[in-house]
């Protein structure tokens, strides 16, 4: 799979594609506040996962501690479906492999005055060469930096200097907001 489309929330039950499915919610009227718009996604991400395993709302809770990526909860148990959060400007995505981990980031389209700095520094020479022969430079790093991020989320990694690829299939999602980019990761499938 190259592509995993976006589904709007709340709207129609997420159809998986290979176990996969990814929200965006509208947090507008909570981007005020930080930890509201974490409230909103995670009540988005238990309904649209209740919805699609065909489960009340309350077998579903989501935990996380500092510096390690939240958890999925089936009626108290720990479970194999993996979730990723991120957020950007009043949007928050939830992307959920109810096959195991993932690791999931968008980004604003935009143009980055130091991007060369921080290509070399955080993104690796095979993506700066290609930054530097590009003319649709935002949009090409913010599909850079997302596919680094959900990766780095997905090893549960912290951002920090290029140092190596890191293993895994990276997919690129399909936004509803044409100035957003984004992906998600996954373990490989072959090994």
């Amino acid at each position: 799979m190259k592509a995993l489309a976006v589904h709007r929330w709340p709207g129609p039950t997420p159809m998986p594609r290979d176990g996969l499915f990814a929200i965006l919610i509208d947090t507008r009227t909570a981007a005020a506040q930080r930890d509201a718009a974490r409230r909103q996604v995670r009540l988005a991400a238990r309904e649209a996962v209740a919805a699609v395993l065909g489960v009340p709302v309350a077998d579903i809770a989501i935990t996380s501690t500092p510096g390690t990526p939240p958890r999925l909860l089936l009626a108290g148990a720990q479970s194999g479906v993996g979730i990723s959060i991120t957020h950007e400007d009043h949007y928050s995505l939830a992307a959920i492999n109810l096959h195991g981990p993932i690791g999931a980031d968008i980004m604003r389209v935009q143009n980055i005055p130091d991007w060369q700095a921080v290509a070399r520094d955080y993104l690796g020479p095979a993506a700066t060469a290609a930054l530097h022969a590009t003319s649709h430079r935002p949009q090409a790093f913010a599909n850079a930096w997302t596919q680094r991020e959900a990766a780095l989320k997905y090893h549960a990694l912290e951002l920090s200097e290029w140092q190596a690829d890191l293993p895994g299939v990276s997919i690129s999602l399909i936004l509803p907001d044409p100035d957003l980019a984004g992906h998600i990761h996954i373990g490989d499938k072959t090994a």
